[in-house]
């Protein structure tokens, strides 16, 4: 190639044996710590390590984790894509490769070692349809040596002699090894360096053919560390601020917390955050928990141009280190705290009181989904329920922003939440309870219209095979749209997808719904269940499981409890009075209870309860959280249903608009989410 080559022994071996990786001496995994740093040492601008893991999480994990302590981009181009397909692209390609090692039911060394892979793809395939076998020899049936490709501009090899090794006489699936004895290059005729056009990056080094064996045996001389700024306590950051944190104490709980400074400078976002994620840090240490029991993190800030900032702070608390079964997953809009009086960052964390988790965080670019570079997650699992990270619409391998407007973005959004549900073997579209669609402000409203369409067009589409179906789907699963102000790298849309994923899918049948119960909902306040249930509410149910639910007061609804029949009320403002608010709270507190008598489910087993309200409203959310405490605490009086705390059971959300459809006009959306324990 006319590169330079670096290469060490391994003198390592396999110490850390767990899935995920964690610094080890004496692993072989710190001989390639040692020789890439070197590597970076001699030629600072490189910025990336490619390597070929198609399935493999082990060696997956393993390479991130040297590439994050040596602020290196880990790149998987070949990362899940189908390996009868790949075979078929490197040999059109012109990878000229044999087999040098078998070790495989069908593979025999006497006949199938020193086979170009060009002659080994139809018997390949036919041992895959027989034996199930990895075409690509993923899973260690078969090792290559690559003898010329398009990368190797100067010059062929052409192995000259060589000897088989039998390494295991199995009858079934002997082992055996290609051991090369001589060689020599021939060269072609048009020798052309591949870093010539880039012969800067390569100044200093002696030749760009070199070989450059690296030496060294301990960390101590090349462990790269980032030094975290000083987060000691403030307590002058803490007393300018008013923290309120919002809990409902379960098995899995949320904890809101926001500040309420006034600063919309970047100094203003820092301080907020940072008191923030202090405040949470210290709720979960006071609770026995840490960032280890973290399951999803919501990031809201009021200014997305302040997003690096954000990510800057957020990585001093959230780290791998603290999250050893794996970081967080997280979704980030900007909403419009500073109208509501709630400072520069608002944070929700879900939190479970056990460390079950499974969590899905691949670094790696890839064509598989977009990547996740940093301390949060693509999805984390957690009994049986799949909290996937918001999903922009992320062109993988170029990580850039599909072209073609908010339609594309949302339909890669989409493929891109399906691939992150394949690797828990799900499909979002016969698998999520609900759909939180983020819309950026700058949509039309044909844009937002056709965003419906999308992912109804979408989700058809895909339920299509039969075997996705699932007994335990009792409705629709619910659609959320949010307006934001602004979302990441300028996105047109965000969809934060939740799914259902059954632990045994061969016990589906036996999760059968009990027979149906009328259960009548007693009247109060002068509401009627049955009379407006089906206008308010949208219900999905997993039968005996979970429940979400959301409750849609639109201002037609408002107008009809709020004044007199035949009085049309257009302005938001109109409602933000607090006798307004009391009674729209009164309805929302109303349907909630209903939802829950109505699907068998208690106020203790709510895992979170968000009340998003526009901020057009001219209320603040303090306000608009003493109104919903005192209507609950009313309402529990009256009902002894209720088993609240000292602290509140919801979060308040400000929102440019939220509905259950595209056109995001409601004055108050509640989402409600339950499990059973």
């Amino acid at each position: 190639m006319g590169l330079p080559l670096f290469r060490r022994r391994i003198r390592g071996s396999t110490r850390h044996q767990d899935l995920s990786y964690k610094v080890t001496p004496g692993d072989e995994v710190e001989d390639m710590f040692i020789l890439l740093n070197e590597v970076k040492r001699q030629i600072p601008s490189v910025a990336a390590v490619s390597s070929g893991a198609i399935a493999s999480d082990y060696q997956r994990l393993r390479v991130e984790s040297v590439c994050a302590r040596l602020g290196l981009v880990s790149l998987a181009y070949l990362w899940k894509q189908d390996q009868t397909f790949l075979l078929e692209e490197m040999i059109q390609r012109g990878i000229i490769a044999i087999t040098i090692k078998v070790a495989a039911m069908g593979l025999n060394p006497s006949r199938h070692l020193g086979k170009e892979l060009s002659h080994l793809q139809p018997y390949l395939l036919q041992m895959k349809e027989l034996y199930g076998i990895n075409v690509c020899g993923e899973g260690g049936e078969y090792e290559t040596l690559t003898l010329d490709c398009p990368l190797f501009t100067n010059a062929r090899i052409v192995l000259d002699k060589f000897h088989v090794i039998l390494h295991s006489p199995d009858s079934i699936a002997p082992v055996g090894v290609l051991h090369p004895l001589a060689f020599h290059l021939e060269h072609k005729s048009s020798i052309s360096s591949l870093s010539s056009s880039n012969a800067n990056i390569y100044d200093g080094l002696e030749k760009l053919d070199h070989i450059y064996e690296v030496q060294g045996d301990g960390l101590q001389s090349c462990l790269v560390k980032c030094q975290p700024m000083s987060l000691a306590g403030n307590s002058d950051m803490a007393n300018k601020s008013s923290l309120c944190i919002s809990t409902f104490e379960r098995d899995t709980f949320s904890v809101g917390c926001w500040s309420q400074s006034s600063s919309k400078s970047s100094e203003g976002l820092w301080e907020d955050l940072t008191t923030v994620l202090r405040r949470i840090e210290s709720q979960l240490s006071k609770d026995g928990f840490d960032w280890a029991n973290v399951l999803y993190i919501h990031l809201y800030i009021s200014d997305m141009k302040q997003f690096a900032l954000a990510n800057e702070v957020y990585v001093r608390f959230i780290t791998e280190k603290k999250c050893h079964l794996g970081v967080p997953s997280r979704s980030t809009v900007e909403l419009p705290l500073h109208q509501a009086r709630l400072g520069n960052a608002y944070v929700e964390v879900l939190v479970a009181n056990d460390q079950s988790k499974r969590v899905l965080h691949v670094q790696s670019i890839s064509c598989w989904a977009p990547s996740c570079i940093g301390p949060y997650s693509q999805a984390t699992l957690h009994k049986e329920v799949l909290y996937m990270a918001g999903q922009l619409g992320l062109d993988p391998p170029t990580m850039t922003l599909c072209a073609g407007g908010a339609v594309a973005e949302m339909e890669k959004a989409l493929e891109n939440s399906e691939a992150v549900a394949n690797c828990f073997n799900s499909s979002i579209s016969s698998s999520a309870i609900i759909f939180v669609i983020y819309c950026s402000a700058s949509l039309s409203s044909s844009e937002k219209i056709k965003l419906q369409s999308i992912i109804d067009h979408f989700l058809r589409e895909r339920a299509s095979n039969p075997q996705k179906e699932s007994l335990l789907i009792e409705s629709n699963p619910i659609f959320l749209y949010v307006l934001s102000p602004g979302l990441p790298k300028g996105a047109l849309v965000e969809v934060k997808p939740v799914l259902y994923v059954p632990e045994n899918r061969e016990d589906e049948d036996n999760l059968i719904l009990p027979p149906t119960v009328c259960t009548e909902i007693p009247n109060y306040w002068g509401f009627e269940y049955s009379n407006i249930r089906d206008l308010c509410c949208q219900i999905y149910t997993i039968r005996g499981k979970a429940c979400t639910a959301l409750i849609s007061i639109t201002k037609e609804i408002a107008a009809s409890i709020c004044f007199e029949a035949d009085q049309s009320i257009e302005s938001f403002q109109c409602y933000g009075s607090e006798i307004h608010m009391k009674s729209i709270a009164k309805l929302c507190i109303y349907l909630l209870d209903g939802i829950l008598v109505e699907k068998n489910f208690s106020w203790r087993e709510i895992i979170h309860l968000r009340l998003y309200f526009a901020w057009e409203l001219s209320v603040t959310a303090d306000v608009l959280s003493h109104i919903f405490s005192e209507i609950l605490n009313e309402f529990r009086e009256l009902t002894g249903r209720i088993d609240m705390n000292k602290e509140p059971i919801f979060s308040i959300i400000p929102v440019l608009g939220s509905g259950r459809s595209a056109s995001m006009e409601d004055i108050v959306t509640c989402e409600l989410f339950a499990t059973k324990s």
